[in-house]
């Protein structure tokens, strides 16, 4: 296994020094000293993926780093980053992300981080174990303007599934059929100063404009929220039927982040943590308050 898990480790790294030229599966077996069939076997069983999808999920993510951070035109980045044709990049890039690149560039998020979900780990013994799989976290800070939330609070819910047996899953339709919303409705966890006695920590709500003078949906709340910015993290498309392992996945991604390195600290006081409605072709979704620390120095890619 340790020998397995070194060739696979020397493909990685061959691949992150080449991901700009073209690459395959002979120059991988070739550097991880074994046949093409046995090194896209073991590559495949360490990390989730076939050699060329991790490529592929790898280039993507470079490209759209080099779109968020640089003036540049779609055509080259293509051609930068081993694509055949405009067309060709424009099909992959928005089936990963759900965005064409030229409307990437357009938007121009003052933040883009995709973090490639680390392979190697290390267990409680020390010892080097490998993941299940490998996957792309997108992240951005979004600046959210004052507004007003619309909420229906539980009673000692914490998550989705004991707030759906306390006020029954219902009550996201009827937010969903609030008028001049902003946004979609989500799920929220509320800081403590938004939390009233004797009710939950996570509700469900809908925002809405500051100027909101219309009656509210039977059992609901009207709350204003201060201007706050927010860290979207949003994971790749997945099978709606693993929603679940999708949201503890990217959960742990959020847990080990470290906004610091971006020029952020995490402002939970702020506003409410929240998660948009998992739909498997957009990926899982989850925005958290943050704090500019200092000027962010650009994208950055682990």
């Amino acid at each position: 296994m340790d020998e397995k898990r070194s060739a696979v480790q020397r493909m990685q790294d061959y691949i992150e020094r080449h991901i700009t030229e073209p690459i395959t599966l002979i120059q991988l077996a070739r550097v991880a000293g074994y046949s093409p069939w046995y090194s896209a076997r073991a590559f495949k069983d360490l990390t989730g993926t076939s050699p060329f999808e991790y490529i592929r999920c790898l280039r993507l993510s470079k490209a759209a780093l080099k779109l968020s951070g640089e003036n540049t035109k779609v055509i080259d980045v293509a051609f930068d980053f081993v694509f055949d044709s405009h067309e060709g990049f424009t099909r992959a890039f928005s089936k990963y992300f759900g965005i064409t690149p030229k409307e990437f560039r357009k938007r121009k998020p003052r933040l883009g981080v995709f973090i490639p979900r680390r392979i190697e780990k290390l267990s409680s013994n020390g010892d080097k174990i490998m993941s299940r799989k490998t996957n792309t976290v997108f992240i951005q800070v979004i600046d959210r303007p004052a507004r007003k939330l619309i909420l229906k609070r539980g009673i000692k819910a914490t998550h989705y599934f004991e707030y759906c047996e306390e006020v029954s899953c219902d009550i996201w339709g009827v937010l969903g059929g609030v008028k001049d919303a902003l946004y979609e409705p989500v799920g929220m966890w509320l800081p403590s100063n938004l939390v009233k006695p004797g009710t939950s920590i996570y509700a469900q709500g809908v925002e809405v404009p500051m100027s909101y003078s219309r009656s509210l949906p039977e059992g609901c709340d009207l709350i204003e929220l201060p201007p706050c910015k927010f860290m979207i993290f949003q994971g790749q498309q997945y099978k709606d039927e693993d929603f679940e392992e999708e949201i503890l996945e990217l959960r742990e991604v959020i847990a080990s982040y470290n906004p610091e390195i971006s020029g952020f600290q995490w402002a939970d006081s702020d506003g409410p943590r929240f998660q948009l409605e998992p739909v498997g072709y957009r990926g899982y979704i989850e925005g958290r308050p943050v704090r500019q620390i200092n000027a962010p120095a650009g994208p950055y890619n682990y």
